[in-house]
């Protein structure tokens, strides 16, 4: 299959690290440089990510020997601290300089010397997977940050739609808190779905990313969900 088996996750890996230390550790993720506005490109927050995965790490299904998919994986926070915890991961973004700057990302970020992370990157839009490439994907867990939708309504459900396919036991990704009751419903009886359930309500601070935000930054309400297959 396509994921990397990698001496890390031997029970070496950061499988329990504390919060702290996670989110210490992604704080030097480095963000996109120019964030390409049709792609509502936003670095997921060093905090917002910490939580995510500890949250995954210590009340569900955990990293440890787990493949997992980053859909829109950007700058590859996410992926990267699930590799970290390890995981075996793959991150999609239709980037390629969110992609350059993840490879450098999961350099700069892994903790071991002599041990490389189990990260690949692999460039490609997620709305348009061929059936055999979701086949060649599916992983125990797949998480995403996807777009919001206030460019191009309704691609987060898109996003959550690809992930519903590829996952084998649960998909973690973040939508806005507005939008829960019709998520909530979407999920269950569209996407068929077994359970869904808000794990956290998040604030995400979006710095001034871009010329139209107004303020220096803007706080959206965001809900962190468990979507179980």
């Amino acid at each position: 299959g396509p994921f990397r088996s990698c001496g890390v996750a031997e029970g070496v890996a950061g499988a329990g690290m504390r919060l702290k230390d996670l989110q210490s550790l992604l704080q030097d993720c480095r963000p996109f440089e120019e964030p390409k506005v049709e792609l509502e490109q936003y670095t997921t927050r060093p905090h917002i990510a910490a939580h995510i995965l500890h949250a995954i790490d210590n009340s569900f299904e955990g990293f440890s020997d787990t493949t997992v998919v980053d859909l829109g994986c950007g700058a590859g926070a996410l992926g990267i601290g699930a590799a970290i915890l390890g995981g075996h991961v793959i991150g999609i973004d239709i980037d390629d300089d969110a992609i350059a700057i993840a490879q450098e990302n999961v350099v700069e970020l892994n903790p071991w010397e002599d041990e490389d992370l189990c990260v690949d990157f692999v460039r490609a839009n997620v709305l348009e997977l061929q059936p055999g490439m979701v086949e060649r994907l599916k992983a125990d867990i797949v998480m995403t940050n996807p777009p919001f939708g206030t460019r191009a309504k309704g691609v987060d459900m898109e996003f959550l739609k690809v992930a519903s396919k590829i996952a084998t036991s649960a998909v973690y990704s973040l939508h806005k808190t507005s939008t829960r009751s019709y998520i909530q419903r979407h999920a269950l009886k569209v996407l068929g779905f077994k359970k869904a359930q808000v794990v956290a309500e998040l604030r995400y601070d979006l710095p001034k990313t871009y010329k139209f935000h107004r303020k220096a930054c803007t706080d959206i309400e965001v809900d962190f969900w468990r979507f179980q297959v």
